[in-house]
């Protein structure tokens, strides 16, 4: 190597005045800011080549039958976990990836052990320590994941759940979510969306698109009746209801678009359909839920509410 060369390794990224609300953000007592530094998005590494190696991979990454059997049976404890892991995730500002991530490792955990330990939300926490250190460069800190389960367990607990978990899974934990997926599958897909609005439009709508597919996927990973579905399936599934919800496309392209998404995920259409609707079933579900909750509706109001997506998870009542 030439010594008169000069190498650089210096990260030279200009933050903006988003960094500095981010730092009141942390003074007001909020945990992380809404917002990080990420690469864009690099079509050269997308495709069915890609797609491919992720569909051989999730097999690896899937739980037992046994496992699935039992949860269904009697889903509410890990629904529970589930949903206070959203919830932790959300609080913390934590990346898309972090949550479904943090399920499927304890899923796996679960699944290699048939037996909850004595403090299922360490698990949980410990779950999201290992996800937030995988797919992101600031991760949650263990004092934070003690603080919000009220200190129900110390950080050196926490830490010893962490190696704990590691060892059951044998360090494999980068396992592959319908996160992964969605951002190829909508790379695949939105050529065949036609011309309809350009520029700037287009890419609102795409990214809102991207928002809507992460929301309903995030509602699936919270629901035991999809533990057994394939992460690619889920993703498609998500993607088909985020596409119908929109309403910007005819029937004629709704039906070419869930076709595409089948092949991509080399299942069934009749199979893609159904997870469609049980995604939509669950979500009218949770928004007459929340309906209820919240002030009072008209019945007919609720009874004539189409399936949307939210822009929002924390819009859904999990």
């Amino acid at each position: 190597m030439d010594r008169g060369m000069s190498v650089s390794l210096w990260c030279e990224e200009v933050e903006d005045d988003q960094s500095q609300d981010q730092d009141q953000d942390q003074d007001r007592g909020h945990i992380r800011g809404p917002s990080q530094l990420r690469a864009a998005w690099d079509p050269t590494v997308s495709g069915h080549r890609v797609i491919q190696r992720l569909l051989h991979v999730e097999e690896r990454y899937m739980p037992s039958m046994l496992y699935v059997t039992l949860i269904q049976r009697d889903p509410e404890r890990r629904e529970e976990l589930a949903k206070w892991a959203l919830e932790v995730c959300c609080e913390c500002g934590c990346d898309e990836a972090v949550f479904p991530l943090s399920v499927s490792l304890m899923d796996r955990f679960l699944s290699a052990s048939l037996s909850l330990p004595v403090s299922p939300y360490c698990l949980a926490a410990g779950c999201i320590l290992i996800a937030s250190k995988l797919t992101e460069c600031d991760n949650v800190t263990a004092d934070t994941l003690c603080a919000a389960a009220e200190y129900s367990f110390q950080p050196s607990t926490l830490r010893e759940m962490e190696r704990v978990i590691l060892a059951t899974l044998r360090w494999d934990t980068a396992a592959v979510t319908p996160q992964d997926f969605l951002p190829h599958f909508l790379a695949s897909v939105e050529p065949q969306r036609g011309d309809g609005g350009g520029g700037e439009s287009e890419e609102e709508l795409l990214s809102t698109l991207r928002r809507h597919s992460d929301t309903l996927a995030a509602m699936c990973v919270c629901d035991s009746r999809f533990l057994g579905a394939p992460p690619s399936l889920v993703a498609a599934a998500s993607l088909n209801c985020a596409l119908r919800g929109l309403g910007s496309r005819g029937p004629s392209q709704l039906a070419l678009m869930s076709e595409a998404l089948a092949e991509l995920c080399q299942t069934d259409l009749a199979v893609l359909q159904c997870y469609s609707e049980m995604i939509e079933h669950g979500l009218r579900q949770r928004l007459r839920s929340g309906l209820q909750q919240g002030p009072s509706e008209k019945d007919e109001e609720v009874e004539n509410e189409r399936a949307g997506t939210p822009t929002d998870m924390r819009e859904i009542d999990f």
